[in-house]
């Protein structure tokens, strides 16, 4: 009977050693697609020396879930800017929590001093368009808002600067336009939280398209 304890308990302790690996390997690699195949992607990668973004491609596994491909892409940008001699230099780790993709137009709910037919003592609520409705209304029928959730461990370590935040902001953005064109616009949270800027600089509040970021094609990937 000693030996069965002592057994079992040697075995949770491993077992919670074992997770405690992964789960810090998480956090310093991308996550890849359950699968050995590879695709073509286009990455925009951010230049400090030139403050330009350069479009390189890379032959990365991704999800076929387009949420899941969106947080991959991100994850993958960002591992390349840890590596030795980056052009952007930023500090390892996972900078996403999560992608959400909600369909365009963005409505809210207003309260009307109507009573609600279903239910006399409550008021009704109805549809209404966002205060910027134009700016949150699809290009092309289909139209996606991504909503990036970053971590605040990466938002915390990113260098302080209006170009190199702007640069890394613009980097994102691209890469998801190039990669996933039905998103349209993109929002930034930290921790599922709003924040005003990146690190102090970049806008972190408002709503952006997006766009091709790229000003050249550099196949060194920013390196």
């Amino acid at each position: 009977m000693a030996c069965i304890v002592a057994m079992t308990a040697v075995l949770v302790v491993e077992r919670q050693r074992a997770r405690d690996r992964v789960l810090r390997l998480g956090d310093q690699m991308p996550l890849d697609a359950p699968t050995a195949t590879t695709e073509p992607v286009t990455m925009d990668f951010a230049n400090d020396n030139d403050g330009e973004i350069h479009a390189g491609q890379r032959e990365i596994a991704l999800p076929t879930d387009t949420t899941a491909r969106a947080r991959a892409l991100i994850d993958h940008l960002i591992a390349q800017y840890s590596q030795p001699g980056s052009a952007h230099p930023l500090q390892p780790g996972a900078a996403v929590n999560e992608v959400f993709l909600v369909p365009l137009p963005v409505v809210g709910y207003t309260v009307t001093n109507t009573p609600s037919a279903l239910h006399p003592d409550r008021k009704a609520t109805v549809l209404v368009a966002p205060a910027d409705g134009v700016g949150l209304q699809p290009r092309t029928p289909g139209g996606e808002l991504a909503v990036v959730d970053l971590r605040s461990s990466f938002v915390d370590q990113h260098p302080s600067g209006v170009e190199v935040e702007s640069l890394t902001l613009r980097s994102i953005i691209g890469t998801l336009h190039a990669n996933l064109p039905q998103i349209e616009q993109v929002r930034f949270l930290v921790d599922g939280a709003s924040r005003e800027a990146l690190a102090g600089h970049a806008d972190l509040m408002r709503t952006y398209r997006s766009r091709d970021t790229a000003t050249a094609t550099d196949d060194g990937g920013g390196n």
